[in-house]
């Protein structure tokens, strides 16, 4: 008769614990990723888990709190490089608290942007970090706020409500690239692309109150609204062109657009920084690169994806905190092109 083999008694977390010296919750916190333990704690929990051969089931762990460590994140134009720059550093954030990301493209799609959510609090997202697509009501802030999932909207605001923002001030970006332009002799500035109302009309403000700030009246026909695409900012360009060729400097809606307009430029025979000035707003890794390198308005790309990581964090661990908003402060970065 075979003798049966001596049980193996599972590790367990309590295991850990009295071999670390820490509690039972000090643990949990340590293996869930928590930002809360002290490093040293950590690393001498992870001593002792690692030793014992104890293995973390985060599945188990996520099914008994109904929730995961998981973070949605709703981008609705992953083609423009801003918004790749926006998710690192939110990605970068999410991760040193211990949190994965999950991230969904709309392209602007209201229909699919609906579908994502509702996936997102089907998998018990931990929180949702959405930049909206076009058109998104002003409602559905407060429709994702009632399914108790933590939520911040970024970059594109919803207008007035009580959800947690992160994005840049848009007006004083503008005002800024547009002062340069009037310092430097100019008296009838463009303004290319951009078709979603309220960023749209914020930037346009400031581009208004500098000229206002100057005594002089801003052309409303100079206006050329466009996709914020390289092939919105060319056709943009080329309108413009064809309409007021006597015009010499115009803003861009963001970099891409300006990166479309210094095509269409070159397409007439022109060169921005020689014969044109032109500016773009967003400053992506590419504006320092492109031909002639592009004056811009900075608002820190990774840095604005990083803070709105950290108002969602911070919102997770105080659901009735007051609402947050962070709105960056941009700078001017002066190259070639103005």
């Amino acid at each position: 008769m075979m003798n049966k083999p001596p049980s193996v008694r599972a590790v367990t977390i309590l295991d850990v614990a009295a071999a670390a010296q820490v509690s039972k919750s000090t643990v949990s916190l340590v293996l869930k990723g928590s930002p809360l333990i002290p490093a040293e704690t950590s690393e001498r929990v992870r001593a002792a888990a690692a030793q014992l051969g104890y293995v973390y089931n985060r599945r188990a762990g996520e099914l008994r709190r109904q929730s995961s460590n998981m973070v949605g994140v709703v981008i609705n134009d992953l083609m423009n490089p801003f918004f790749a720059e926006v998710l690192a550093g939110l990605e970068r954030r999410l991760a040193d608290a211990g949190f994965i990301t999950l991230m969904a493209h709309t392209s602007e799609s209201l229909e699919r942007q609906q579908k994502v959510l509702t996936t997102m609090r089907e998998h018990n997202a931990a929180g949702i970090a959405l930049c909206p697509a076009l058109d998104t009501p002003a409602s559905l802030a407060q429709d994702l706020q009632s399914w108790g999932i933590p939520l911040v909207v970024m970059i594109r605001t919803l207008g007035e409500g009580s959800y947690d923002f992160a994005g840049a001030d848009n007006a004083h970006g503008v005002m800024a690239a547009t002062r340069h332009l009037l310092a430097a002799g100019h008296r009838r500035i463009g303004f290319l692309g951009g078709l979603d109302g309220l960023m749209l009309e914020q930037r346009l403000s400031g581009c208004r109150a500098a000229f206002a700030d100057a005594g002089l009246a801003f052309d409303e026909d100079l206006v050329f609204s466009a996709s914020p695409t390289r092939t919105g900012g060319h056709d943009a360009m080329r309108s413009l062109l064809a309409a007021q060729p006597a015009i010499k400097a115009a803003i861009c809606y963001n970099d891409l657009v300006a990166f479309g307009a210094l095509s269409a430029l070159d397409e007439n025979g022109l060169r921005a920084g020689k014969d044109f000035a032109l500016m773009g707003f967003d400053n992506v890794f590419d504006a320092a690169h492109s031909h002639p390198p592009l004056s811009t308005v900075d608002v820190r790309p990774a840095e604005l994806g990083e803070q709105a990581a950290t108002l969602l964090l911070a919102r997770m661990a105080h659901p009735g905190q007051p609402r947050q908003q962070l709105l960056a402060r941009p700078k001017l970065v002066l190259r070639q092109s103005a």
